[in-house]
């Protein structure tokens, strides 16, 4: 009870990716250490800018550094100087060659650091915590958030005794591996002590990205069943899609009549050929023959017998 697991490192390897990513069979500590003093370096230092989160990469004797903020002109500087000096700076700290990104948050209400350094902050102006809480969670679900928690925790209001206070809008499915939850942590240094600022993000669920995630931390020995496994559905569907067009094209072909086949054209100087009397057509003309007959031989009178031909001659 009360053993808590961070919502990032539960979904490592399967929603999630690694914010530092290299490998090294020597000086694993220094490398460590030298990440964890860049990222608190950075952080204290664009701490105006909205820091939201800090990749590392090292291919090779290299440096690259990806920032995510959602004030890039301030990281930036005018015309370049302030990512140059910043540049500079590490090269000469780390004497290695450094590369800087900046990626802009173009949503920062839905960014779960952001959002728990703005309640922080506010805090720290002696603003009320629980009005800071209800503005940034009315804030992200008008935003699109899906659901959301903040949690604070010290000596609240000045209190002498410390408690905790949270606000819970939406659904928070903690223990889905494919929700897509976001996390941020923060604190606020007031004259009365530190509070604790925690905040989830819920943004929706992440459908089919194994595969992707796995691509991204280098396990490429895991990806094959999940491609096979992608494959083999796409064709089935495309089968079945063929198969149920095939029906649909039989049954509209049984449905519709055969069209009449189309009159002869007449040709000049032909006879027409004589069309053969039907059956119906042979008895139906037989009366009326047997009736012309015996029309016939009563207008010519009885016929004389033989003695008086006899006589005759």
């Amino acid at each position: 009870m009360g053993q808590k697991v961070h919502p990032y490192g539960f979904r490592l390897g399967y929603t999630k990716t690694w914010n530092s990513r290299w490998f090294a069979k020597q000086g694993y500590v220094d490398l460590l250490k030298e990440d964890l003093r860049l990222k608190t370096t950075l952080r204290t230092r664009l701490k105006a800018a909205g820091i939201s989160s800090v990749e590392i990469d090292r291919p090779g004797n290299k440096l690259r550094i990806t920032i995510r903020t959602a004030r890039p002109g301030i990281v930036i500087g005018r015309r370049g100087s302030g990512i140059e000096k910043l540049k500079s700076e590490i090269q000469e700290r780390t004497q290695r060659e450094v590369y800087i990104d900046i990626q802009e948050v173009h949503r920062p209400e839905v960014d779960a650091q952001l959002v728990s350094e703005s309640v922080a902050l506010q805090i720290e102006k002696r603003v009320a915590f629980r009005r800071a809480m209800r503005k940034a969670v009315d804030s992200a679900l008008r935003f699109g958030c899906r659901g959301i928690k903040i949690w604070v925790a010290g000596r609240l209001n000045g209190h002498e005794i410390a408690r905790t206070e949270w606000y819970l809008q939406g659904r928070l499915p903690l223990q889905t591996l494919r929700a897509d939850i976001d996390y941020g942590f923060s604190e606020a240094h007031t004259t009365y002590g530190v509070i604790g600022v925690k905040c989830w993000m819920y943004r929706g669920e992440i459908i089919d990205t194994r595969a992707q995630s796995l691509a991204a931390g280098g396990m490429k020995g895991e990806l094959e069943p999940a491609r096979r496994r992608e494959a083999r559905s796409a064709a089935e569907r495309e089968r079945e899609r063929i198969r149920a067009s095939r029906t649909v094209d039989r049954t509209q072909q049984e449905a519709v009549p055969a069209p009449p086949p189309p009159p002869p054209v007449p040709v000049e100087g032909a006879t027409a050929p004589v069309k053969p009397p039907l059956i119906g057509d042979l008895a139906a003309e037989e009366p009326a023959k047997e009736a012309a007959t015996e029309a016939a031989a009563t207008e010519a009178g009885p016929e004389p017998d033989a003695e008086d031909k006899l006589s005759e001659t």
